[in-house]
C-alpha cells in the first residue's frame, strides 16, 4: 500500500497548481500570524496577494537560521502555544537549539509523508521496522517511529548506542528495515564481525539512512556488508524532519521530494539567485502544510542540486541530488574547496582501510594544517609483518596521497592508525575537528 500515490505521480502542471494553492494560503496564514514574516514582507515590498504563480515565490525574503535563533524559543510560531502538539529542535551543539513547533494535524502529515518515504525505500504494512534514529528533540527517532506506524507496519523503537544490544534485537526480532544514520550502520556492521556474526546474514532488507552527507562508496559498502539496499532519506527540524525527500529503491538517483507538502529551490549561496535545474547550489525550502511553524523560503545551508527528469519507478515528483555537503562544513584547503564527503569518498577506494576517519585542522604560524586520520583494517595489520614499518604501508600512504591529490587538488598531511582506533559513532559522526577554536563538525 502506498499512501496517496495520485501525489507521487500527479502530472507536472497539476501539481504546480495545488503548490501554488496552498503557498497562497501558507503566506496569508504566515503574515497574519508572525510578525517576523508581516515585517520581513513589508520590507520588501511584498505581499500575499501578490503571488500569482508558484516562480514568484523567488520575490520573498529568505528565512536564515540566525533568525530562528534570534526570535528563540516561539517567536516564529504562527499558532498559539497551546495548539502545539509537540516541539523539536536541533541538537544546539554550537549554542541554544533552533525549536520547532508541530500542531496535531503537522504531526498527521509528518507521519504520512514518512510512510510514503518508508513504501519508496522498499518498506510495505507489517513490516518490522528497526529504528536506529536517536529519540529527544531529534527529529529522526520519533519522525520515523510515527511514519512507520502510519505505514501500518512495527517500530522497534531502540535509539541510538548500545551496539551489542542492537545486533542482539536485530537477530531476534528479526526485522525487515533499518532507520540509522550511516555512519552508526557500519558501527554496527563492524561490532557484527568482531562479534563473529556475519552481517549479510541478517533478515534486513532495506535501511533508510540520513541526517549526514555520505558518500556512494559508504553506500557500497553497507549494502555489501548487510546485503541490503540502502536509500538516502533527507530532512531537516525547521522545514520538517525526516521525509522531506528520499530515494527511492528502484533507482537510488536522486531523492523525491514530497512536493505537494513543500517547494524546494536551488539558489546560488552568494547572490541568493535562483539556480536552474542541474545547478549545485544551496537548498531553499518553503512548507506549504504547516500549521505550527511554517518556513518561507529557508535557507537549508545544505548543498545539492534539482533534477525535474521523471523516474524509473514511476513518480513524477521533484527529485534533489544527494546532499554533497553544508555550507558551514566546507574546508578551504589552500584556496580549494573541499566537502568532507569528496574526502570520504576518496578513502574508500583503498580496500586496504576502514570506513573510518577524521579531517583535523589546526593552526601553524599563520597558516592552516589540515591532517587526515584513517586507520588501517585488522585484516591489512594481520597480513602485512611489521605493518607500522613496512615498505607496504609507505605504498598505501603514497597512493592514497596522490589519490588525493588528483581528485582533490590539494595536498593533504595523512596520519595512518591500527585499526579500532579513531572514534565510532553512535549517532551523527564528527568527521572534522577544528582545533583552531574547538569547534566540531
Amino acid at each position: 500500500m502506498i499512501f496517496n500515490v495520485e501525489m507521487e505521480t500527479m502530472p507536472h502542471d497539476q501539481m504546480r497548481e495545488l503548490q501554488l494553492q496552498r503557498l497562497k494560503e501558507t503566506l496569508q496564514h504566515a503574515y497574519q500570524q508572525v510578525l517576523f514574516y508581516r515585517e520581513a514582507m513589508d520590507q520588501a515590498g511584498i505581499h500575499p496577494k501578490d503571488i500569482m504563480s508558484v516562480d514568484d515565490i523567488a520575490k520573498l525574503p529568505f528565512l536564515q537560521k540566525k533568525d530562528l535563533r534570534d526570535h528563540y524559543p516561539f517567536g516564529l510560531f504562527a499558532v498559539e502555544r497551546s495548539k502545539v502538539a509537540r516541539i523539536h529542535g536541533s541538537s544546539g551543539t554550537k549554542g541554544k537549539p533552533t525549536i520547532v513547533g508541530y500542531t496535531k494535524e503537522d504531526l498527521d502529515n509528518w507521519a504520512e509523508i514518512v510512510a510514503r518515504a518508508i513504501c519508496c525505500a522498499g518498506g510495505k504494512p507489517g513490516d518490522l521496522f528497526h529504528n536506529a534514529y536517536g529519540y529527544g528533540l531529534f527529529t529522526g527517532g520519533l519522525g520515523l517511529h510515527n511514519g512507520v506506524e502510519h505505514l501500518g507496519a512495527t517500530v522497534v523503537p531502540v535509539s541510538g548506542g548500545n551496539t551489542s544490544r542492537q545486533i542482539t534485537l536485530i537477530q531476534d526480532f528479526a526485522p525487515r528495515g533499518i532507520a540509522s544514520t550511516p555512519s552508526y550502520l557500519l558501527n554496527i556492521i563492524e561490532t557484527m564481525r568482531k562479534e563473529g556474526i556475519d552481517p549479510s546474514k541478517t533478515s534486513l532488507e532495506y535501511g533508510v539512512l540520513g541526517a549526514e552527507p555520505w558518500s556512494e562508496e559508504m553506500r557500497q559498502q553497507i549494502e555489501e556488508g548487510l546485503g541490503i539496499k540502502a536509500v538516502d532519506i533527507y530532512g531537516l527540524s525547521e522545514v520538517m524532519g525526516p521525509g522531506v525527500s528520499i530515494e527511492c529503491a528502484e533507482a537510488q538517483d536522486g531523492l523525491h521530494i514530497a512536493e505537494d507538502h513543500f517547494i524546494a529551490e536551488v539558489v546560488d549561496r552568494h547572490t541568493g539567485k535562483v539556480l536552474p535545474y542541474g545547478e549545485i547550489g544551496e537548498l531553499v525550502f518553503t512548507s506549504l502544510t504547516k500549521k505550527a511553524f511554517p518556513v518561507i523560503r529557508y535557507r537549508t545551508g545544505d548543498i545539492a542540486s534539482l533534477h525535474s527528469e521523471t523516474c524509473c519507478c514511476g513518480r513524477t515528483t521533484l527529485r534533489m541530488s544527494r546532499i554533497k555537503g553544508r555550507v558551514d562544513d566546507m574546508l578551504i584547503i589552500r584556496g580549494v574547496n573541499v566537502f568532507p564527503t569528496e574526502i570520504e569518498s576518496t578513502l574508500l577506494q583503498f580496500t586496504e582501510l576502514s570506513p573510518h576517519y577524521q579531517v583535523e585542522i589546526m593552526r601553524e604560524g599563520s597558516l592552516d594544517r589540515f591532517e587526515v586520520h584513517v586507520e588501517v583494517t585488522r585484516s591489512f595489520m594481520e597480513q602485512v609483518p611489521n605493518w607500522e614499518t613496512s615498505d607496504t604501508l609507505a605504498l598505501l600512504k603514497s597512493a592514497i596521497c596522490l589519490q588525493m591529490k588528483e581528485n582533490l587538488g590539494v595536498s593533504i598531511h595523512l596520519q595512518i592508525h591500527a585499526a579500532d582506533v579513531l572514534p565510532r559513532s553512535e549517532g551523527k559522526a564528527i568527521r572534522v575537528v577544528d582545533k583552531r577554536n574547538s569547534v566540531q563538525v
